[in-house]
């Protein structure tokens, strides 16, 4: 069985990849108060600009990059402050949109929803460049080998449309029916499949595949792009306020906060180690396994979940083409929906949702 330590990694972590997906359903809640929210744009009492960034759940390896920077003084060296902030119950995405931070930690298929909705995102960094969740049951159901094993069972979920039109395409395209039930995860979908009351789940290959490793019991995992799924549901990175960032001031520290979080990103790279050391050091409050956390450094490294041509280096970039796939994916499904609950009546537009403008540290 697992520890404490590891139910909570397993928790935090697995219910933050359906509570991201979830905001599909959600947007049309969280955007009621934007109206009466304004900018956090702020500078500190030498003048110093002040970028606040908001994590989108329990520091991991994920926001390796952040924490770098910040204790190796990537952001100071770039004449910039920078605020980490908890997750908001609301969401990384809505306190962005209100004001209240400005970056958040997202994904692109979020920004998506959101935007359907009334909302003002622009994706501004893109720091998975392979997808990285997964689906698994128990390694120890033998009934399930395949995706078509699926059929008729239970999975393990908030109900969210996108993350349903994923597994009904992985089924289908296996060969089963396409038909499942659900059942909603408490805490740890990890807990919920070892109690018998769901079939499979969620997981990030990079989190809680680590842990499985670590830990046990072991996953049998697929990835929706092996069946089924075009292009990658896992864009995960920084979206900000479209309309904050049309002030040059704001554009000016953005481009800062991008370039040094990039330095701590490839720094994590070239040290694995020592970067998951910084992490686990930098987030006491987290109690984050240090075996996890480098394991998971490895896995990232080794997986190339970050990088394209150079093993070393995070470009930041979208592929506009994987994503503009899955967009088109997922509206055929009809999981966006408007500011009304309707279904929308276009696709989203990845290279209207997308920029890469401040990756560049200057305006050149």
């Amino acid at each position: 069985m697992l520890g404490n330590s590891s139910v909570r990694a397993f928790a935090t972590r697995t219910t933050r990849l359906f509570r991201m997906a979830a905001a599909t359903t959600s947007a049309i809640a969280l955007l009621a108060a934007t109206a009466a929210c304004g900018s956090a744009a702020s500078n500190s009492s030498d003048g110093t600009p002040t970028v606040t960034f908001m994590l989108d759940w329990t520091p991991n390896t994920n926001h390796v990059g952040l924490y770098v920077a910040q204790k190796l003084g990537y952001f100071k060296d770039a004449g910039i402050n920078v605020t980490i902030l908890p997750t908001a119950q609301a969401g990384a995405e809505t306190s962005v949109e209100n004001g209240v931070a400005n970056v958040g930690f997202t994904t692109l298929s979020n920004v998506a929803a959101f935007n359907a909705q009334g909302a003002d995102l622009k994706f501004v960094f893109d720091l998975t460049q392979k997808p990285v969740a997964r689906w698994c049951a128990l390694a120890s159901r033998t009934d399930i080998k395949t995706p078509k094993d699926l059929s008729g069972k239970t999975f393990v979920s908030f109900g969210s449309a996108e993350q349903s039109a994923v597994v009904k395409q992985m089924i289908k395209y296996a060969g089963g029916t396409g038909t499942f039930s659900t059942a909603t995860t408490g805490t740890n979908t990890f807990e919920t499949l070892t109690s018998g009351k769901g079939d499979f789940g969620g997981f990030y290959v990079t989190w809680e595949n680590v842990q499985s490793e670590l830990n046990g019991p072991k996953l049998h995992c697929f990835v929706a792009s092996d069946w089924g799924v075009p292009g990658n549901p896992d864009q995960l990175g920084y979206a900000v306020k479209a309309s904050w960032a049309k002030d040059a001031s704001h554009a000016a520290a953005l481009r800062k906060f991008i370039h040094a979080a990039q330095r701590g990103y490839d720094y994590a790279l070239k040290n694995p180690d020592k970067a998951a050391d910084i992490l686990v050091d930098q987030t006491p409050t987290a109690q984050l396994d240090s075996k996890l956390a480098r394991r998971s450094m490895e896995e990232i490294s080794s997986g190339h979940y970050w990088t394209t041509t150079d093993p070393t280096a995070v470009p930041g970039t979208t592929d506009l083409k994987q994503a503009q796939a899955y967009l088109d994916f997922q509206f055929a499904a009809g999981t966006y929906t408007n500011a009304d609950g309707k279904t929308a009546k276009t696709a989203p537009q990845a290279s209207e949702l997308s920029t890469g403008k401040y990756l560049s540290a200057t305006n050149a």
